[in-house]
């Protein structure tokens, strides 16, 4: 059996500016518009719909596996862009990247509260 996550829709406040957040931090692009959808296309195929709503939003979490170069360049836009930044998802180390599993990690926000992360290792994958 051949099971592939293929989208999921992310709650956004104003879905363009959320979207182009995104895409500019991780260096893809925002697709044309699609239905009620503004979508970013991960280069696995993975398509994140970004969908307004005027209501509350409840976080959630989205993390990208990254190669070792992608990392440093993606990291770097993190800093430029002055976003906090975390070595933990409960941001009790801010300021710091992880080194789980002999790779390196980072959490920060997006607008709406989602927690996102990028990672070169993922979980399980080495020693800690």
């Amino acid at each position: 059996m051949t099971v592939e996550l293929n989208h999921t829709i992310v709650a956004a406040h104003d879905k363009w500016a959320s979207a182009r957040f995104l895409a500019d931090l991780l260096g893809l692009e925002v697709s044309p518009e699609y239905g009620p959808f503004a979508p970013v296309r991960i280069p696995n195929g993975v398509t994140l719909d970004f969908m307004e709503t005027s209501g509350p939003i409840t976080p959630q979490h989205y993390a990208f596996l990254v190669s070792e170069d992608d990392f440093d360049t993606i990291f770097a836009r993190i800093r430029q862009a002055g976003l906090a930044y975390w070595a933990d998802p409960h941001h009790h180390r801010p300021g710091e990247i992880n080194h789980n599993d002999g790779g390196r990690g980072a959490y920060f926000d997006d607008p709406n509260g989602h927690r996102l992360e990028i990672l070169t290792r993922p979980y399980g994958s080495g020693a800690d």
